[in-house]
């Protein structure tokens, strides 16, 4: 059963709608982040992400699914956080080929001043983009979407 066309150029709409609200949010938190924490918005993903672990560890590959990367970039990835002292890696006690990875010290406290520019950036970034009959309903279908605990 073939696909219609018109089916077809509806998903690809949504798509590009989609690509283009992702490429508004990442170009303002990206500069926002870099210019005040000296942060990419996936270094900043990966703090957070660990940050939000609330106390557990966190496997490079649960990391890389996380931060949307792959294994490679993300092991890049985090030896330059490990670099800058914002998070550390060890070894799993119970399987020594695992590694984990959390926040130092350091790392949190830049997450936590980092957190609220990130917050409020991606607000201001939102609602600009409401007033953007095209991107006016993905932004609506973002503020509806149930809160992940």
């Amino acid at each position: 059963m073939a696909i219609s066309d018109d089916a077809v150029e509806v998903r690809a709409q949504g798509w590009r709608t989609l690509a283009a609200l992702h490429g508004r949010i990442d170009e303002a938190l990206e500069k926002a982040l870099q210019s005040g924490f000296g942060l990419s918005v996936v270094e900043y993903t990966v703090l957070d992400t660990l940050d939000r672990q609330d106390g557990w560890h966190m496997r490079m590959q649960q990391l890389a699914r996380a931060a949307a990367l792959s294994h490679s970039a993300t092991t890049r990835l985090v030896t330059r956080l490990e670099n800058r002292e914002l998070l550390r890696r060890y070894l799993c006690d119970d399987d020594r080929r695992g590694i984990y990875s959390t926040l130092t010290e350091q790392g949190k406290e830049l997450l936590e001043r980092a957190r609220p520019v990130h917050d409020a950036t991606l607000k201001t970034t939102l609602d600009v983009a409401a007033e953007t009959p095209e991107l006016a309903p993905l932004v609506e279908a973002l503020h509806t979407l149930p809160r992940l605990t």
